[in-house]
Order: C-alpha cells, then sequence, then structure tokens
C-alpha cells in the first residue's frame, strides 16, 4: 500500500482526539449509570448508615434522589421505611435533609419522599471458616520464600485450600438457579 493509498481512511475529527486516560472516563460512565437511577453518587446507598445512624438505617432504605431538569440542587430523596416507622420518619424528615445535605456539602435534599413498604432483605453474614494449619508439605515449600508478607499470604492461602471442601461456589449462582 502506498502512502497515498485508497484504502487508508482519514480519522473522522468528530470522534478522533487526543487521548485521555482511563480514570478520566470512568466516573463519566459510573456517574451516568446512577443518575440513570437517581442517584448522584453511589456512596449515598452504601454510607446511608453512617449518613442517618443506625437506629434510622436499620428502618429505611434510600430509593433514589430526583432533581429539577437541569439542577444539582433542591432535589427529592425518596426514602422506602419500614411499616409503621413511616410516621416517625415523617417527624424527623428535617433532621435526615440537614445530614444528608451535609453528606454532599451542599443543599443537594429539599424534599424527602417517603413510602411505606418492607425494606429489602439484608444477606445474612456468613461465619469465617476455621483455618486448620498448613499441610507438612506446602509449609516446608514455602520455607523458601524470603519475602516474610509473601510467605504470609501463601500459608493463608495454602490454609484455605486445605480447609476447602470441593468445588468452589459462587453465590450469586446459586440464587440464579433458585429463582
Amino acid at each position: 500500500m502506498s502512502k497515498s493509498g485508497g484504502n487508508l481512511k482519514a480519522i473522522d475529527p468528530a470522534r478522533g482526539g487526543p487521548a485521555r486516560a482511563l480514570a478520566d472516563l470512568l466516573p463519566q460512565v459510573g456517574g451516568a449509570a446512577f443518575r440513570k437511577f437517581g442517584f448522584v453518587q453511589s456512596s449515598v446507598v452504601s454510607r446511608w448508615g453512617e449518613i442517618v445512624g443506625p437506629r434510622f438505617a436499620a428502618v429505611s432504605v434510600p430509593e433514589s434522589i430526583r432533581f429539577p431538569r437541569g439542577a444539582k440542587q433542591g432535589g427529592t430523596l425518596h426514602l422506602l421505611v419500614r411499616g409503621a416507622h413511616a410516621p416517625m420518619m415523617q417527624h424527623i424528615v428535617p433532621e435526615i435533609m440537614e445530614r444528608v445535605n451535609r453528606f454532599f456539602g451542599y443543599e443537594a435534599v429539599a424534599k424527602v419522599a417517603i413510602r411505606s413498604g418492607e425494606l429489602p432483605a439484608k444477606p445474612a453474614p456468613t461465619p469465617a471458616r476455621q483455618l486448620r494449619p498448613v499441610p507438612l508439605e506446602m509449609g516446608n515449600s514455602l520455607r523458601a520464600i524470603a519475602d516474610p508478607e509473601l510467605r504470609a499470604v501463601l500459608s493463608a492461602l495454602a490454609a484455605g485450600v486445605a480447609t476447602s471442601q470441593g468445588a468452589p461456589v459462587i453465590e450469586s449462582s446459586k440464587r440464579e438457579i433458585q429463582e
């Protein structure tokens, strides 16, 4: 092919441009997904207990935050509250708004809409397995490793392998099969 060859296409200037770091693109990808479901930040869901405290987090869960079109403040926080706790939560709405706004660092929430219902079940914590000592044949081979951190990690892995029974089970696969 020649440099002036007809098979080479010119780069479309609308799609081209300088290379960008992946870290610059990831917040846009995740942010779009959470905005679609009404959340500006995923940490509102994951840190709900820290925001409102364990007492209120036990009976409520944030569903979404809806902002007026084109705005990033003055939104409505939609909460799902367990049955009879809804009237109690109604009395502390100003405190919830103040705590959520303090979490965001600006007046993100102006209203709270409460919907009464059953909260999604939280998975029960799985008890930690008791590790057996590393089998003697594995322990001898680990002594030759000079790095103490690597040796500790490998010995923990060997102890985990020694305590396992059968093939690994992936939790999400079990749920899909049951459904």
